[in-house]
């Protein structure tokens, strides 16, 4: 048992859901620190701010994307040059899939990003990019339709996944390989229905194949099944025909 001071009950103050006791009471209300205009403006760079942003960030994704119908999302590199063969492949990917009856959804910037954005719309199909906040970030590319730009990776990531039927993945760099593992984990954990990854360029990506099948697989890391959750192609066509059966 404590002392009259223990069994005492402490000064005691409560901020809606939060109970703040003895040291960590506040000197001011919330209602009187959100009319103060001559108050701290730093509260928007703390996290309870932060929250707010998160949830105002999925709310406008989800108002943007609820009625864009069976979308694929389309994954590639932003420094694929506009001169070279991957970036007419993308062009092609985005045309094939929009041609299925697919929107096209990818991150909205440059490279390869641009080029399936670029043919989803020649097309006639709809055009969305999925925009981040970056020091470097150039914008959404001239051929989106629907552009939402995200503070939060996490958010954005969701929307990949949330709105889309499947993935196809184009030859790209460590925010391309994050999108992918992501997709797999999500896919292998069964925390999303299975959908269809295809993974377009065989001579691109055949090296981190072997490393999965030599490596992660061969030590046991992984089973031999998680290489079915994916599909490797060098075809528009088949790129296309493998969404969409496995999509129905």
């Amino acid at each position: 048992m404590g002392g009259p001071e223990q069994r005492r009950k402490p000064r005691e103050q409560r901020l809606g859901p939060v109970v703040r006791r003895r040291g960590q009471v506040q000197a001011e209300t919330t209602d009187q620190r959100l009319l103060d205009t001559t108050g701290p403006s730093d509260f928007i760079h703390k996290d309870p701010w932060r929250v707010m942003r998160i949830q105002s960030e999925f709310v406008e994704g989800f108002g943007a994307l609820a009625e864009l119908g069976s979308a694929v999302s389309v994954f590639g590199s932003a420094r694929t040059p506009v001169d070279s063969a991957e970036y007419e492949a993308g062009v092609d990917v985005g045309r094939g899939l929009a041609e299925a009856g697919f929107a096209v959804i990818t991150g909205g910037g440059p490279g390869a990003m641009e080029a399936a954005n670029k043919g989803a719309l020649e097309a006639g199909g709809t055009s969305v990019g999925l925009g981040i906040e970056l020091p470097f970030e150039q914008g959404l590319n001239p051929y989106v339709d629907i552009g939402v730009n995200f503070r939060y990776f996490f958010v954005r990531k969701t929307m990949f996944v949330k709105y889309a039927r499947g993935f196809v993945v184009l030859p790209g760099g460590m925010g391309t390989l994050d999108e992918l593992f992501e997709a797999l984990t999500l896919v292998q954990t069964k925390k999303v229905t299975r959908f269809p990854i295809v993974l377009f360029g065989t001579a691109y990506w055949q090296g981190l194949l072997d490393w999965l099948r030599a490596s992660m697989v061969g030590t046991g890391k992984a089973s031999e099944y998680d290489l079915e959750l994916f599909h490797v192609t060098d075809d528009v066509s088949e790129a296309v025909a493998l969404v969409t059966k496995e999509v129905g």
